[in-house]
């Protein structure tokens, strides 16, 4: 009885995740299309972000209950080739300074440690285990490679973290932890867009990123108290801001996806962004899959949100896409699972019954 009991709690529990994420993503697309038609804006690339959140996340739920192991390995070598073979997601010569699509790079390696981890931790095999776990590094390795720094810097993080999940035996306690850490990163740059922040902090920011940078987050706070409500219109950005038309390199982005929300959708758009973080972090908290694999992907998912809180990382699809495949399939699942549930809950209920003669 009580095995029943708790695999009806889970599905309960799941189903309200799953209502959450669809309330949370209808209302950013809905909200794309209301501050669109008044100011005149272009919120396809809002809805396309959605769109491949929602996909990713189907099908990472299908597939990581199919394919425990496999699904998130396969989505580790894929995230790792998409960055070799694409040149637009590696840094090179052909984007030139200062902005550039290091961001990609970054966003896509640390979601495939992410992926190599959360497979480490949901085989049985040791072996199998410290290879997937080898893979996770060569991640970071490779990102050293390509010149990613901040790529660097993040598979390595979400390498320890996961390994220091095993360790973790209160879930809530390590998903409030990697809340915290994105909305202090988040404030941050706010700050500095704000000019809220010490003169020399900024100058060692700009050292770092480039003062060109730190003028779009500063142009980006000043469209946001032009109309704090609803902003300047999805898509707006870069016809607004002096910083961008100044730039021959423009790509017509703050390189920041708080700030360019703040910019183009106002107050409500801000926290539209931060509740789709909390949908996946909660989907992730309330999930069947084992601690380590949740806290994993967890903390991929929170290294994301630091380089697209300080980059454009979410101007790829593939970043997109990636993001909510990961969550799908830490938050899937497997069916073996599945089987031995409803075994569980038959025997209980035949334990139950009384003999007719």
């Amino acid at each position: 009885m009580t095995s029943a009991s708790g695999s009806d709690a889970d599905g309960e529990r799941r189903i309200v995740s799953d209502a959450a994420g669809v309330v949370v993503l209808g209302a950013c697309a809905a909200w794309s299309l209301i501050t669109a038609a008044v100011h005149d804006g272009r919120p396809e690339g809002v809805l396309l972000a959605v769109l491949a959140v929602a996909a990713g996340y189907a099908a990472g739920r299908i597939s990581g209950a199919l394919l425990p192991v496999g699904a998130p390995f396969a989505g580790a070598l894929a995230g790792i080739a998409l960055t070799v073979a694409v040149p637009h997601l590696a840094p090179g010569p052909q984007i030139a300074a200062p902005l550039g699509h290091a961001g990609g790079t970054a966003a896509v390696l640390t979601l495939s440690a992410g992926a190599a981890c959360c497979a480490a931790w949901a085989t049985p095999v040791p072996a199998v285990r410290f290879a997937l776990r080898l893979l996770a590094a060569g991640t970071a390795v490779l990102a050293a490679v390509l010149g990613s720094t901040s790529g660097f810097a993040t598979c390595l993080a979400v390498l320890l973290c996961s390994l220091a999940a095993g360790r973790t035996r209160h879930r809530g306690a390590g998903t409030a932890v990697l809340a915290a850490v994105a909305a202090l990163v988040t404030g941050l740059v706010s700050a500095v867009a704000a000019r809220a922040v010490p003169v020399g902090f900024v100058a060692a920011l700009e050292g770092r990123l480039t003062p060109h940078r730190v003028r779009l987050w500063q142009d980006a706070w000043h469209l946001l108290g032009d109309d704090t409500l609803l902003g300047a219109g999805p898509g707006r950005f870069g016809e607004l801001s002096t910083t961008s038309a100044q730039s021959l390199l423009s790509d017509d982005k703050p390189h920041s996806a708080p700030l360019q929300q703040a910019a183009e959708q106002g107050i409500v758009g801000v926290a539209l962004l931060a509740a789709v973080f909390g949908w996946v972090l909660y989907a992730l908290w309330r999930g069947p899959r084992p601690t380590p694999v949740a806290l994993t992907a967890g903390a991929a998912l929170t290294a994301l949100a630091v380089i697209a809180a300080i980059g454009n990382a979410l101007s790829f699809t593939a970043v997109s896409v990636g993001a909510g495949l990961l969550a799908g399939m830490a938050t899937a699942r497997p069916l073996a699972d599945e089987a031995s549930g409803r075994t569980a809950r038959s025997q209980a209920r035949g334990a139950g019954r009384t003999p007719a003669w």
